[in-house]
């Protein structure tokens, strides 16, 4: 999706409760392209638009969630294929200057990356994250949970005018 000029195009995609992992009706954002391969410069970015970093390092080998917390993944070395909506999900090939948004309840899992893979990770101003991860007994709490995370005000990336606030209207 683009619409205008100065934005850069967002890849959406919308994953479905698969049994085990809930995912979320709002859609995935994915920027390309969009951040310098410096963590410092994301870092700032994020937290002017209210997402302050919260860790560097990678993503974890194998499938979980955050129910409690949406999340935002600024990519600063390397490249890594991720495998975002559970074990049915989409596999996302991600690089240095990228950016994933990923709504709470939406399992991620590294497939595989680059010895240089880095991130900066960043939740919205005011959310604390959990783990989860697909396991027996998490749910009904964790659907109640995502249910009740609000929208951030604004996106990571573009601010209180940019992706998010549009495509993660839900009715």
């Amino acid at each position: 999706m683009k619409s205008s000029a100065d934005e850069p195009v967002v890849r959406t995609i919308v994953f479905q409760d698969d049994g085990t992992f809930p995912n979320n009706p709002r859609p995935l954002l994915l920027y390309s392209g969009v951040v310098p391969a410096d963590p410092g410069a994301i870092e700032s970015l994020f937290t002017a638009n209210d997402w302050p970093s919260a860790w560097r390092n990678g993503v974890y080998p194998y499938h979980h969630y955050h129910s409690t917390a949406h999340e935002a993944l600024g990519v600063y070395g390397g490249s890594a294929t991720v495998q975002f909506g559970g074990r049915d999900g989409s596999a996302v090939t991600i690089r240095a200057g990228d950016v994933a948004v990923i709504p709470a309840g939406v399992a991620h899992k590294c497939l595989e990356s680059s010895s240089d893979f880095r991130i900066v990770g960043a939740y919205p101003l005011g959310q604390s994250w959990n783990m989860c991860y697909g396991k027996a007994g998490e749910r009904p709490t964790a659907d109640q949970n995502i249910a009740a995370v609000p929208n951030p005000q604004k996106d990571p990336v573009q601010g209180e005018e940019g992706a998010l606030p549009r495509l993660w209207q839900i009715s």
